[in-house]
């Protein structure tokens, strides 16, 4: 194996195993920092055995078993981890979490990665740590990456993660699902992992790929074991129903060459009707419960676009209306940007540049690539290419993400005169 078709074959079991990995280790250890400690040692010697032997035939049992050998040899050679490598050593030999019986098979919820959520997600922990700590430690986000999804400096994202890790090992915090009577006040920070967890995938902050198309698939397999965990709670089917209508494009938002499509343009016969009709039969069912909130909101937002038949018959005015709604809920600049476009589609470009100059004029967004590209989007729905080919190189400094860059180019391209 050539060291390329190695370094490939890593990244692909990082992106849908190290959730597992780290998980399974936590659970076993109780050691937040060894356990990723452990488990990115486990990578590392994938690079090297795999290119000697070859990918092996399960990658995860492989890499799981590696970590927790790893974990092992450094309890071993602390004293103080004498009774945990005893109890290490005996689950070591019982339990294999890519064995052949499916985990979430039985009636209770067993599942690792879903404990390490509301682990995460203790109530002791400020929320912003709750969202933070888990798309690190499950998705294995770099500190950078998550430190963007935030829109704040690295630096205090890190001290964020170190703070929180803290905070569980001093509390002695449980790794568990809790049960049903404390379901309630973890709920939202679970829903916002999931739903962070899938906007990295929907939309990676960098790199060369837009999609991730792995950390949409664990969002989503996630929300489902939520969603059955908490069957009456209406905004785990709301959260459930947004992200199974945004993945029902999975397969129009690039082109062959992986750049994006802009929504009016994908081809609409190719998006996964399946997932559209359980999405919208989900936000019916919510909804009928008589208490929406932000996640069903957004749901009504995506199956607006998601039902319309052509990009035409979209109807931006109940769009508008929607993001607004939305805005009481969750009154942040990123809603308010999102609202401004779509007021922009329903009443006119120039009310919606009026909205994103009160914005830029705030400066809440000042580093945010989707502020100046939307500007840059409007600008050229009112006819103003000279000012729209400003406002997409405004962007062009900002975004970070290699395929939006292409997007954003060819955007800028089509604004300067031949």
């Amino acid at each position: 194996m050539t060291d390329r078709d190695a370094a490939e074959a890593v990244a692909a079991a990082f992106r849908e195993e190290w959730g597992q990995v780290v998980a399974g280790l936590i659970r076993l250890t109780g050691d937040w920092d060894l356990a990723e400690e452990c488990a990115q040692d486990a990578f590392a010697q994938a690079l090297d055995r795999w290119r000697r032997d070859g990918v092996p035939r399960r990658p995860g049992a492989w890499l799981t078993t590696t970590a927790r050998n790893r974990a092992l040899d450094v309890l071993r050679r602390q004293a103080v981890g004498a009774q945990k490598l005893k109890e290490l050593a005996v689950l070591a030999r019982t339990d294999d979490p890519y064995g052949p019986e499916d985990p979430d098979a039985g009636g209770g919820v067993t599942d690792d990665r879903l404990r390490l959520v509301f682990t995460c997600c203790h109530p002791a922990l400020p929320i912003e740590a709750r969202v933070a700590l888990t798309l690190r430690t499950l998705a294995g986000l770099t500190t950078a990456e998550i430190a963007r999804a935030f829109l704040v400096p690295e630096a205090t994202m890190a001290q964020r993660l170190v703070r929180a890790k803290r905070k569980i090992r001093n509390a002695g915090i449980p790794y568990r699902v809790p049960p049903a009577h404390l379901l309630p006040e973890r709920t939202t920070g679970v829903l916002g992992v999931l739903y962070l967890l899938f906007n990295e995938g929907y939309a990676a902050t960098d790199g060369t790929e837009l999609v991730r198309t792995d950390l949409c698939a664990e969002a989503i397999r996630l929300a489902r074991l939520l969603a059955r965990l908490m069957p009456d709670e209406p905004e785990a089917l709301g959260l459930l129903a947004l992200l199974l209508l945004h993945h029902a494009r999975r397969a129009t938002r690039v082109d062959a060459a992986g750049d994006p499509v802009g929504l009016e343009d994908q081809d609409r016969t190719r998006w996964d009707r399946t997932a559209v009709d359980e999405g919208t039969g989900l936000l019916e069912t919510a909804l009928r419960r008589g208490r929406p909130g932000p996640y069903q909101v957004q749901a009504a937002i995506a199956a607006c676009h998601t039902t319309a038949a052509t990009a035409a018959e979209t109807d931006w005015a109940d769009i508008a209306g929607l993001y607004g709604e939305l805005l009481r809920r969750m009154p942040t600049p990123v809603v308010r940007l999102n609202r401004a476009f779509a007021v922009g589609m329903a009443d006119g470009p120039d009310r919606g540049l009026a909205l994103v100059a009160e914005l830029e004029r705030e400066g809440d967004l000042t580093d945010y690539h989707l502020l100046p590209a939307t500007r840059a989007d409007l600008l050229r729905r009112a006819g103003r290419p000279r000012e729209a080919a400003e406002a997409y190189e405004r962007a062009l400094e900002l975004v970070r993400n290699a395929a939006e860059r292409r997007f954003l180019e060819r955007r800028l391209a089509e604004c300067r005169p031949v």
